[in-house]
């Protein structure tokens, strides 16, 4: 158990860096195409991809050669219906960050999505009265420490579209206990290809609402909806998907904000992004919260032993 633990852990770091190095792709994007029109162009990318591989899993999957009638129905209603809801979180999720993203600054919305540390803790406490040990709570408060040093520069104060982000990071804290809750009740590569379809749907009606779609449009930003299609999103959110079978959902959301730290180190790296003294403390905390988020903590010995 430990092992799969530690296995699920190294995965969701693998996530948040896959994450984090995508920015640099989300940013050239949308230098040619409208924020919804490119998340549902990503997100139908990510399905066609995830949906043959988890046909084929499905065919090799073991466990449903195990599972009675009754239990293989379960099984498949949660493997739909965590589908549908994760998609739809995610897909609400990520409209209301790009529509946030127009009326604040890129720090400022990075700061505010990654509440969702301190947000899926609290969620999980008061609707599931899943409870968190103390070294956890301290991790999740350096990871906002962290976050807040990284991402804000500026005077904090609140605006439209930091509602709007803030709202985004409600929905990805919903994404993530979802993901928890049927990923380890269901077929997680299958959840996630229904997720994509799913988002893609509620993407592309949202995109034919509010935007002016075109294939001159698609095309043009062809390189980043392929890469975070394939890349961010198909790879990235089943990776998510598979590890959260083995984590608890806090450990999860800390690891996965990572991703900002990621962003911000590839981006000294491959664009010589300079990363002032504020922004390297930031780092340093979020890591010590990962790290202190690991410790195992110590079990009480009874009076008998």
């Amino acid at each position: 158990m430990k092992n799969k633990k530690l296995l699920g852990n190294i995965l969701l770091l693998l996530t948040a860096f896959i994450w984090g190095t995508a920015f640099v792709f989300q940013r050239v994007g949308m230098d040619s195409i409208e924020p919804v029109t490119f998340n549902a162009a990503r997100m139908a990318l990510a399905a066609v991809i995830i949906g043959p591989i988890a046909l084929i899993l499905r065919k090799n999957n073991k466990t449903l050669k195990t599972l009675s009638k009754e239990e293989k129905k379960a099984y498949d209603k949660n493997t739909l219906i965590g589908g549908i809801c994760c998609g739809a979180f995610l897909s609400t999720a990520s409209i209301l960050q790009q529509m946030g993203l127009v009326y604040t600054t890129a720090g400022k919305a990075g700061f505010i999505t990654a509440m969702y540390i301190l947000l899926v803790p609290i969620i999980g406490f008061i609707f599931f009265k899943r409870k968190n040990t103390w070294l956890v709570w301290v991790a999740v408060l350096l990871g906002v420490v962290g976050m807040y040093f990284l991402c804000i520069t500026e005077k904090f104060s609140f605006s439209h579209g930091d509602l709007l982000i803030l709202a985004c990071s409600l929905f990805f804290s919903g994404h993530i206990i979802c993901c928890d809750r049927f990923g380890k009740r269901g077929d997680a590569i299958s959840i996630s290809a229904i997720q994509f379809a799913t988002a893609a749907v509620i993407s592309t009606v949202a995109a034919l609402i509010f935007e002016k779609p075109s294939g001159e449009k698609l095309l043009s930003a062809l390189l980043p909806i392929v890469y975070c299609g394939i890349v961010s999103g198909g790879v990235g959110y089943t990776l998510q998907l598979v590890a959260q079978k083995f984590t608890d959902p806090t450990v999860a959301s800390l690891l996965m904000s990572m991703e900002s730290v990621f962003a911000v180190v590839t981006g000294a790296i491959f664009l010589q992004e300079r990363m002032n003294i504020r922004e390297i403390a930031g780092c340093v905390i979020m890591f010590v919260a990962v790290i202190l988020a690991q410790i195992p903590y110590p079990k009480k010995i009874s009076k008998n032993e």
